[in-house]
């Protein structure tokens, strides 16, 4: 149900923007996450945006360099990631919600995610 697109190969320092496609009822009414799975490690719920707008940064990973927003006209939620950095490699997921949480296992209408490597 949502479409994750953007990843790939890019330098560290470098920059990437991920796109969540997701329909409308989703983004009218639901909240959308994003999360990043590194090899051999758990889930990780990075950030999410609720029906309203209001953002919750769960990462401290991120903080300072990605930012999510959403264009409800295009019907997308992204994911700005700035300053890439090697431990940044990973599988980027979008999920959705009732509202905002720390908990994946909450989220539902996972995407097929986007490989994201960052390296030189």
């Amino acid at each position: 149900l949502l479409v994750e697109s953007g990843g790939g190969l890019v330098q560290p320092g470098g920059s990437l923007r991920l796109v969540c496609a997701a329909p409308d009822i989703i983004l009218e009414f639901r909240a959308i996450s994003w999360f990043r799975q590194a090899p051999g490690k758990e889930r990780e719920t990075l950030l999410c945006i609720d029906s309203d707008g209001g953002i919750t940064n769960y990462a401290e990973s991120g903080q300072g360099r990605f930012t999510i927003s959403k264009n409800t006209a295009k019907r997308v939620v992204y994911l700005q990631m700035d300053n890439l950095k090697p431990e940044d490699t990973g599988t980027y997921y979008c999920a959705t919600n009732y509202e905002c949480s720390a908990d994946f296992q909450s989220y539902s209408f996972w995407g097929q995610g986007t490989q994201v490597t960052v390296s030189s």
